[in-house]
C-alpha cells in the first residue's frame, strides 16, 4: 500500500526534565508504516509512570533514543494502513497496541508492531482499550512474578496479596486480578479512594496516611505472601521485611538502585523472602486476554480523566501528582 503523506498533530518533548511545561505541540510528518507494522488513526492514549520517569531522565541516554521524543506507549485507535508482509489487520479495523520504547500515542497517528497489536471489540472502548497495554499487562505480570496463581479454578493456594497504591493504575488492576484468582487481597490507598478498593475487590483497605497503612500492618494479622509495589515512593526494605510470610515476595514495578541492589544480595544470601524489580514488555496474548476480561465485565479499567490532545499537557501534570484514580487518558480526535 502506498505511504500516507502529510503531517499531524503530536505533543513531544525535546530534553530530559520540564515535567508537564516541558511538553509542546508541533506539526510533524506521518509516519509510515515498516514491513511487519501497522499505521493507526489514534482514538485514545494513556499517560503511564514509565512515561513520566523516562521525560525526568530515569534511562538517559538510552531512553529516549532521540529528541524531540512523542510520547505515549498505549495506542488505541483504527488501523489506516499496514505495512509489507502484515495479513492479521486491515484498514478499518479497531485495535489496541504497545510501541515500547518508541511511543508516538500522543499524535493523531502512531505505528506499532504488527505482533504487538490486538483486535478491540466494539464492547471495549478505545479509552479502555489505551489502559490496558502497560499498566494493567504489568499488574498481570507481577502477581504471576509473585506466584499468585490467577485461575480460580486451579489447584494454587489461596494467597494472602497486598497491593500498595492500590487505586492508581496498576494497583487497581492488580486488585481485581487477585481477587478474580480467589485470593485474600489487602489494599493501601488515600482516605478519599478506601471504598473505590474495596468495590474493587479488595477484603481489606488502608490509608497509607496512618501509622498502621504505613507500616503495612493488615487489620486482621495476615502476613503477606505476595506483595504488589505499585506506589511510586519508594518503601524501605526494613517496612516490607516484617509484613511478609516466611516466603513472602515484594515485586517492585518501578524499580530503582537501591531495589535492585537489595534484590541481588538477598539472592546471594539465599534469603527467602524476596524484592523481585519487575521490567515489564507486554505480550500479544497478555493483551487479549485483558481485553477479553474488560469485554466480559470481569475487569474494569478506571478512568480517573480525560483530556483531548490539545490540553495533554494537563493530564500529563495530572498524572504527575501522583493523586490520579485509576488511568489518565487523552483522547485524540475527538471534540476538542
Amino acid at each position: 500500500m502506498a505511504s500516507r503523506s502529510g503531517t499531524m498533530r503530536a505533543v513531544q518533548y525535546d530534553r530530559y526534565g520540564g515535567g508537564a511545561q516541558g511538553l509542546k505541540h508541533a506539526e510533524v510528518p506521518i509516519p509510515s508504516p515498516s514491513k511487519g507494522e501497522v499505521l493507526i488513526r489514534m482514538e485514545a492514549t494513556s499517560i503511564n509512570q514509565v512515561d513520566l520517569r523516562f521525560q525526568k531522565g530515569v534511562a538517559r541516554p538510552v531512553m529516549p533514543r532521540k529528541f524531540p521524543f512523542i510520547s505515549g506507549f498505549d495506542l488505541a485507535g483504527e488501523v489506516v494502513e499496514v505495512g509489507a508482509g502484515v495479513s492479521d489487520f486491515k484498514p478499518g479495523d479497531k485495535v489496541i497496541a504497545i510501541n515500547f520504547p518508541g511511543g508516538g500515542g500522543l499524535a493523531e497517528y502512531a505505528v506499532a508492531s504488527a505482533s504487538q497489536t490486538v483486535a478491540r471489540p466494539p464492547e471495549v472502548s478505545a479509552a479502555q482499550g489505551a489502559c490496558l497495554p502497560v499498566a494493567a499487562v504489568a499488574a498481570l505480570r507481577a502477581l504471576q512474578r509473585a506466584g499468585v496463581s490467577l485461575d480460580p479454578d486451579g489447584t494454587g493456594r489461596r494467597m494472602n496479596v497486598l497491593v500498595t497504591a492500590a487505586s492508581g493504575g496498576v494497583g487497581h488492576f492488580a486488585v481485581q486480578l487477585a481477587r478474580l484468582g480467589g485470593h485474600n487481597v489487602t489494599a493501601t490507598c488515600g482516605a478519599r479512594n478506601l471504598g473505590l478498593a474495596r468495590e474493587l475487590g479488595a477484603d481489606e483497605a488502608l490509608d497509607y496516611g496512618t501509622p498502621e497503612g504505613a507500616a503495612l500492618r493488615s487489620p486482621s494479622g495476615r502476613r503477606y505472601d505476595a506483595v504488589v509495589h505499585c506506589a511510586a515512593a519508594a518503601v524501605p526494605w526494613s517496612v516490607f521485611r516484617p509484613a511478609l510470610a516466611a516466603a513472602g515476595k515484594v515485586v517492585d514495578i518501578t524499580p530503582g538502585f537501591v531495589a535492585g541492589a537489595t534484590a541481588i544480595l538477598q539472592m546471594l544470601t539465599f534469603s527467602k523472602k524476596r524484592l523481585v524489580p519487575l521490567l515489564v514488555t507486554p505480550r500479544k496474548d497478555e493483551m487479549e486476554l485483558l481485553v477479553g476480561m474488560v469485554k466480559q465485565g470481569t475487569l474494569t479499567a478506571v478512568i480517573d480523566s480525560r483530556y483531548p490532545l490539545s490540553r495533554a499537557q494537563e493530564g500529563w501534570a495530572k498524572s504527575m501528582s501522583g493523586h490520579a484514580t485509576g488511568k489518565v487518558v487523552v483522547e485524540i480526535g475527538g471534540p476538542e
